[in-house]
């Protein structure tokens, strides 16, 4: 049985009690803890005190502002509330979708929308036990100074399993961000780095409050993924596609684009390549988008299952779905 171990607890009332306990010697957030304390079992972190947010009400709010033309969606509400959420699935379906992917309904049921956001990176060489990962002397994100999945490479490529990133940027979502320093607002897109051991632009002491999406025109947007077990796998493949379109009809011409590949490194990978679809329909790009996805992303072997099966299926899964979408 893996064991957490000894650290001490806080639950503040408030947002700005939080921030200062923050600035303690090894503090850490905990809010669903879905994912840090499996982490802590494993020992691929060891805090000394972790801030729990679950008393924070503040973040707990999707406030839908008309006269800002967005909705806000707090750090603290959990996944399923978001996927259960009446004005989420009727303005953004997919990002619905994809809250509603993450894991089984018990880990929803705690995991958070700012935990999902921030989940820390994955590879094969590094969730596993500290007795395995001893046995092959630690990685770059660990105990070593190795990447075994690009043995001569210099930053680790642990990749991004969240859910809700590739939906969310595919949405030009922005990611509410607070710390000692005050506040501050960004792309979500412009979050996160290409390295896994520090794949985000979180600063000291900060906290994620809330991601703000742009209240959309006619569109149609779709949230993919494949793993292995439907019930509790982080996904091996996924891939997000937001279509804007001049009416609010399925075979009305394409205005703009943005496809999302997730589980490749560290961040999302945005397709370039698909300037040529705006101006026709989903029904005439299907195959189009599906090779450019292809083209553009090359898995590495740092997720289960072999790379070039899991670059297959993102040309599928992406197909599968603009054919959907052009009959929805």
């Amino acid at each position: 049985m893996l064991r957490l171990p000894r650290l001490d607890v806080r639950a503040p009332a408030s947002l700005d009690e939080a921030i200062a306990l923050l600035a303690e010697p090894d503090a850490r957030l905990v809010a669903g803890g879905t994912d840090l304390l499996p982490n802590l079992k494993h020992r691929l972190d060891r805090p000394a005190l972790l801030v729990s947010l679950h008393a924070v009400d503040e973040l707990r709010a999707i406030e839908l502002d008309e006269a800002a033309g967005e909705l806000r969606i707090g750090a603290g509400v959990t996944l399923a509330d978001v996927h259960a959420s009446e004005v989420v699935r009727r303005l953004f379906p997919s990002f619905a979708d994809a809250a509603g992917a993450v894991a089984g309904p018990q880990l929803r049921e705690m995991g958070t929308l700012g935990g999902n956001v921030n989940l820390d990176t994955r590879c094969r060489y590094v969730n596993q036990t500290e007795f395995w990962r001893s046995a092959i002397g630690g990685c770059l994100k660990s105990e070593g100074d190795v990447c075994h999945v690009v043995p001569k490479g210099r930053n680790c490529v642990a990749a991004l399993s969240s859910d809700c990133v590739p939906a969310l940027i595919s949405l030009d979502a922005r990611i509410h961000q607070r710390g000692p320093d005050g506040a501050r607002t960004l792309d979500l897109d412009d979050y996160f780095h290409a390295d896994g051991l520090a794949h985000t632009k979180r600063l000291p002491g900060e906290i994620t409050t809330a991601i703000h999406l742009p209240l959309p025109g006619p569109r149609r947007a779709a949230y993919v993924k494949w793993r292995p077990r439907g019930s509790i796998d982080f996904p091996l493949v996924s891939v997000a596609l937001r279509f804007d379109l001049e009416a609010d009809r399925a075979d009305a011409p394409i205005i703009a684009q943005k496809v999302v590949a997730g589980v490749l490194a560290a961040r999302p990978r945005v397709l370039r390549g698909l300037d040529g679809v705006v101006g026709r329909t989903l029904g005439e790009v299907a195959d189009e988008v599906a090779a450019v996805a292809h083209k553009e992303c090359k898995p590495l072997e740092n997720v289960p299952y072999e790379a070039p099966h899991r670059r297959h299926l993102i040309r599928v899964l992406t197909r599968r779905a603009v054919e959907a979408l052009a009959v929805a």
